[in-house]
């Protein structure tokens, strides 16, 4: 089955906590649905690619997978984005490179480039929406 990352956008973190129970989906906030694409090493992978910023120092981030509600031992969570990789995604241009590049990171290696683009774009407008509302981006996961 895999494990689901839902990545969404809130204007605090009390709010995104709040999405435990039942996750973001069908919720007030607009949320992209993945599989297999972590918050911290598949996404810190991703805003290197996107800002130059080294992997070391996304990982460091306070921000980067920081639990804010954690429920039945961990199988579901909401975790923390960094804004880095909001900002990043939200001022990227051409995302073609860019999935070509993130397809060959050691985790992504099976998945193929055109559908890392597409996701990217549906990231991307979630970033674009985050900044503009001056909201977070948060990931809930599922296992």
């Amino acid at each position: 089955m895999g494990v689901m990352y839902d990545y969404f956008a809130a204007p605090s973190d009390e709010l995104a906590a709040a999405t435990i129970d039942g996750g973001p989906v069908g919720g007030p906030f607009r949320t992209v649905e993945t599989k297999w694409l972590d918050p911290v090493v598949v996404m810190g992978k991703l805003e290197e690619l996107l800002t130059g910023r080294p992997y070391d120092e996304v990982f460091e981030d306070p921000r980067c997978g920081d639990d804010l509600a954690i429920e039945d031992d961990g199988e579901r969570l909401v975790l923390t984005v960094t804004d880095g990789l909001r900002d990043g995604l939200a001022g990227t241009g051409e995302l073609t490179d860019v999935a070509e590049a993130w397809s060959k990171i050691d985790e992504l290696k099976r998945f193929d480039p055109v559908v890392l683009a597409e996701i990217l774009h549906e990231l991307k407008a979630l970033a674009v929406e985050a900044v503009k509302n001056e909201e977070r981006l948060y990931c809930w996961v599922c296992v």
